[in-house]
């Protein structure tokens, strides 16, 4: 056995932190509180997205009494899923945890989803019954969940939850695909399908505020939806489709009336709708179009999927 194997971590635990600086102590405390007594090698890897608050400093002070924390800094505020995969390329662990900055994942069941992966899963995900947040939140991952049934074939029933256990190995996959604009989940159902969920309780944010609002849910929809699906191409075909199919059935039934004399004189209302309608489809689909196309220019051009400023280590 090397010495890189010797030293490798049982769990690597990622974590992106915004404006959280008052978590990141007891969220410390906690990870080596649970796996300590649990007897888990770990490392902890706080990924600082660009936090407006004193995150950063926060994260320096606690690297320094805590030798297994690795904090990283980045330059530019990239998004939570950049963030976790800038943690993703840093994590050396057989196995990877990801989960949020605010306590609302207890790190104390993070031994319950590392024993039910030695079961022989990939990936097993932290399946919440009663999720202690808002209810457009709730509306939001019930939508979302059941577009990336289809989008990314989710299996049916799988609650894509922030708070997961991965492979190593999976991750390794992971981190190979060049797409600049990744969703964890997305990167996850492209590499296995050896998924399952347990039962997890989500606790309430005791500390801080939330720092997830209806926009940023929203960016993390479209990057699921247009960065590992053509569904959206799909779509925009099937309704150019289906406008060419009833633009021409009307045109067969106006002909129709025409030659048999029944023609009215329709109203320019109608003719303003239709016009306003077909030229709306038009726009979006080359809005879907021009989308694609805009994520293809900048990957050609290889812009960096995250930058980092400076680490801990």
């Amino acid at each position: 056995m090397s010495e890189n194997q010797e030293k490798q971590k049982e769990i690597s635990i990622v974590i992106p932190v915004y404006n959280s600086c008052e978590c990141v102590a007891e969220l410390s405390r906690q990870i080596a509180d649970a796996l300590g007594s649990a007897g888990i090698s770990y490392e902890q890897i706080m990924v600082n997205d660009c936090s407006r608050d004193s995150s950063w400093d926060e994260i320096k002070k606690e690297a320094e009494k805590n030798p297994n924390l690795l904090g990283i800094n980045l330059r530019k505020n990239g998004g939570q899923d950049s963030a976790i995969l800038t943690g993703l390329n840093y994590a050396g662990g057989k196995w990877i945890v990801i989960m949020d900055d605010d306590l609302q994942h207890s790190p104390y069941d993070i031994p319950k989803l590392y024993e039910e992966a030695k079961k022989g899963f990939d990936v097993v995900y932290a399946n919440f019954e009663a999720k202690k947040q808002k209810l457009w939140k709730n509306l939001g991952s019930w939508f979302n969940g059941k577009i990336s049934e289809i989008a990314l074939d989710k299996p049916k029933g799988i609650y894509l939850s922030p708070f997961k256990i991965v492979s190593g190995d999976v991750v390794k996959e992971m981190v190979k695909f060049e797409n600049l604009f990744p969703y964890i989940d997305g990167l996850i159902f492209q590499v296995t399908r050896n998924i399952t969920q347990i039962d997890i309780e989500h606790h309430k944010r005791e500390l801080g505020k939330s720092n997830y609002n209806l926009v940023k849910s929203i960016k993390v929809f479209l990057r699921m939806l247009f960065g590992f699906s053509t569904m959206p191409l799909n779509l925009a075909s099937y309704t150019g489709f289906f406008s060419a199919a009833v633009g021409l059935v009307l045109a067969i039934v106006y002909a129709v009336q025409y030659f048999t004399g029944k023609a009215d004189v329709t109203g320019w209302t109608t003719l303003v709708i239709l016009l306003l309608i077909l030229g709306g489809l038009i726009l979006v689909s080359l809005g879907i179009i021009g989308k694609y196309l805009g994520q293809m220019y900048l990957t050609v051009n290889r812009q960096p999927k995250f930058i980092v400023k400076e680490t801990t280590k």
